[in-house]
């Protein structure tokens, strides 16, 4: 699903008001004083993006409402997968395998952070096979931030590396990553991941 075909949340200043806990006035004034990006109706009502919401609440030290959190997950193309490695070969390989063994998903490519963080924000993929060896970011930061932060809505991690070593598995795993795999990987094994994590998230015991 493209972004430009997923459900989009857009709030009313009420339901913003609601959200936040202030009273709708309130809600106007952040509006009205540039503090909170909104944009008009032809009746003249505002209207905000769940984005635009969490990204106000954030840049104030405001706490993530549970229901805000709760409607970013909701948008989150659950079939469809996000590969981030900046080895071309491996990733080709991965996309042709996945695309084929799981016809109904959605498969992306990301080769670097920067094509990594823009796929997340357009794409909003529930898989997420992540190089935490990628070159020019820390690997687990990344990964405890796209588990952490609600506008990426709590999608799945599989954190991959070429150092396979029990130290390592912990320390990501401890980072938020729900599965890990050394290099080379088993494509069969990776399958089967996907599978068992989605009756997970099936059974609504993803968190």
């Amino acid at each position: 699903m493209a972004k430009n075909d997923r459900k989009i949340r857009i709030f009313s200043a009420l339901e913003v008001a609601n959200i936040c806990g202030v009273v709708n006035q309130t809600a106007i004034n952040w509006i009205r004083n540039g503090y909170l990006k909104a944009f008009t109706t032809p009746g003249g009502q505002y209207r905000v993006y769940a984005e635009d919401l969490k990204s106000f609440l954030d840049e104030r030290g405001m706490r993530i409402p549970d229901e805000l959190s709760a409607l970013m997950q909701d948008e989150v193309e659950w079939k469809s997968v996000l590969i981030v490695d900046d080895d071309k070969d491996l990733n080709d390989l991965m996309k042709k395998y996945l695309e084929k063994k799981l016809g109904d998903y959605i498969v992306y490519q990301a080769f670097d952070g920067f094509e990594a963080g823009k796929a997340l924000a357009d794409y909003r993929p529930g898989f997420i096979f992540l190089d935490i060896d990628l070159p020019g970011i820390d690997g687990h930061k990344l990964c405890r931030k796209i588990k952490e932060d609600p506008t990426f809505g709590k999608p799945f991690v599989i954190a991959m590396t070429g150092l396979d070593i029990p130290e390592e598995k912990r320390a990501i795993l401890d980072e938020g990553a729900d599965a890990f795999f050394g290099k080379p990987l088993d494509f069969d094994q990776v399958l089967t991941t996907i599978h068992e994590l989605s009756i997970k998230l099936t059974a609504g015991i993803h968190e």
